[in-house]
């Protein structure tokens, strides 16, 4: 990772202008939220992080060129910093989670409201000095409902002032849908203003199913971390994964062989296939096409098949591991795959006859929720979702690991921006990820499939990120060791956040039956905010 450049609070918003500006970092792909403790005057050094605060990666479409900014506060008390929310749209959910799990307020961020916890939750969990358990008893009592947002506005004077506004107002009708809901898939919940059936206005509530990994993590060694990225999505174990033995293997220097290089990448595509087939099964379902569904379920079978086969497991893997894998692949991996390939690839038009052909599927989809460009990149919504926009987002040509840079594949990207190409760029997708593998499945050379590694593994202290392109974007991996056994901060950069952040925009002006379509193509499926 680049060094980071400390920017003090009052410079900061004037300085993140002038990037997104002159420099044209347009997206802000990564907000870490930090708590670097309490001054140590025996040992800081004037480079030594300190206080609340938070870790800003930025990168410019235009260029490529990346930078790492960061900033904080010594005030514990009442920790505040400004908000970049209007220079990109990203940044209002990521800075209500900074919120959320640390207290810090962004001064001028419209809606300081919990993003995850209740309402009525008792401090601020990711704080090193915070006792969560101590402070919030198990309740039984459902929480209330706020329906009013606050918003720190800087006087002229250097003063601040609180601004309440209204959610909802008193002539608005409101429907609540979900968490158990098909548009949202059990992990959220969504408080709609309608016009009619026309939407006017989404509150998405994300904390149905949050887990705490993030925190979890502090406690648990860098083997022991592992087997909670496989669980932040059922189907992007391997990348997920991936992404975090990537980044430590990088921090450690640890360089695999070859041939866990080749094995992850086909284990990645495989995954992404599998997801993608269970994104057409539900997509279809949730609109009323059973049998699509089950021509979807038929063929991942095939896939879990081959990865129980290898892995011992069909939906967690626990494969990946520091160093390479957990084990070599099956005597009859390659035989299994090789059939595989020209088999998904000769019953794909079935898909294609009996859903994407069908009319009632594409007046469901076709100029339904577009996000354009511009949009995807603010909110920074990667994967299927932004190539749809036309943003080539793929981390696997922008930052090419493993062996993406060995293999012949197309960046599919498509300029609607509807559900109806979001659709399409999943199903064409499929396509593209059996050609990387059938390029790199009789090529697999020799090696070891594990490097020796030490009994107990400490990182060297730093700063350090990797991400993969997951099944539904990047899935970033940010870690801050302090040259201990167990991470100081591992924060994972979750590619569904910033889907569900473009809802409203998204949905506002659609009907409340265009809900479910679009977020079925929003891959709301499993979009890992539950981390």
């Amino acid at each position: 990772m680049n060094a980071i450049r400390y920017i003090e609070p009052a410079a900061l918003h004037d300085e993140m202008l002038r990037l997104r500006q002159e420099e044209q970092m347009d997206f802000l792909e990564c907000l870490t939220g930090m708590d670097w403790g309490e001054p140590d005057t025996a040992k800081d050094t004037p480079d030594t992080p300190r206080g609340l605060g938070v870790v800003y990666q930025l990168e410019s479409t235009v260029t490529g060129k990346r930078v790492a900014v960061r900033t904080a506060t010594l005030d514990r008390e009442h920790p505040e910093l400004p908000s970049v929310c209007d220079i990109w749209k990203a940044a209002d959910f990521l800075e209500r989670e900074v919120f959320d799990f640390y207290g810090v307020v962004f001064i001028g961020h419209p809606d300081m409201r919990r993003l995850y916890l209740r309402n009525d939750w008792i401090g601020y969990p990711m704080r090193k000095d915070d006792d969560p358990e101590a402070q919030n008893p198990l309740r039984m009592d459902n929480e209330e409902t706020i329906d009013t947002t606050t918003e720190l506005e800087l006087n002229p004077d250097g003063t601040v002032k609180n601004k309440e506004s209204q959610l909802f107002g008193d002539d608005e009708y409101v429907v609540n849908i979900g968490p158990q809901h098909p548009a949202t898939h059990g992990v959220m919940r969504f408080r709609v203003s309608l016009e009619g059936e026309i939407i006017e206005k989404i509150d998405a509530n994300c904390g149905y199913i949050h887990r705490g990994i993030e925190k979890m993590c502090e406690s648990l060694t860098y083997p022991q971390t592992l087997a909670l990225t496989d669980r932040l999505d059922y189907l992007g174990a391997h990348q997920n994964r991936h992404a975090l033995c990537m980044c430590i293997e990088k921090a450690m220097g640890i360089e695999v062989s070859e041939r866990v290089q080749y094995i992850r990448t086909i284990m990645d595509e495989l995954q992404r296939i599998d997801s993608h087939l269970l994104f057409y099964s539900c997509l279809a379902m949730d609109l009323g096409a059973l049998t699509a569904f089950f021509y979807g379920f038929r063929d991942r079978e095939k896939i879990l098949d081959i990865f129980e086969g290898t892995c011992g497991g069909r939906l967690i893997m626990n494969y990946n591991t520091i160093g390479g894998v957990q084990a070599d692949i099956a005597p009859d991996f390659q035989k299994k795959v090789k059939e595989f390939i020209p088999y998904l690839r000769g019953i794909l038009h079935e898909y294609h006859d009996v859903f994407t052909g069908n009319i009632i599927a594409q007046q469901r989809l076709k100029g339904v929720g577009v996000l354009s460009r511009e949009d995807a990149i603010a909110f920074g919504a990667t994967g299927g979702t932004g190539r749809a926009s036309g943003w080539a987002c793929d981390v696997r040509k922008r930052m090419p690991y493993s062996v993406y840079d060995k293999v012949d594949f197309k960046e599919i990207v498509r300029t609607e921006g509807d559900s109806w190409a979001r659709y399409l760029i999943r199903m064409d997708e499929i396509m593209e990820s059996l050609k990387i593998i059938e390029q790199l499945i009789d090529n697999i050379p020799e090696g070891a499939y594990q490097e020796k590694m030490k009994p107990i593994i400490r990182v060297p202290e730093g700063t350090y990120y990797a991400a993969v392109e997951g099944s539904r974007g990047e899935f970033g991996v940010f870690l801050e060791s302090h040259g201990d056994k167990t991470p100081y901060r591992l924060h994972f950069r979750s590619t569904g956040l910033p889907l569900v952040s473009t809802i409203d925009t998204i949905c506002r002006g659609a009907k409340i039956a265009d809900l479910i379509a679009i977020g079925g193509t929003l891959d709301y499926v499993v979009p890992d905010i539950d981390r």
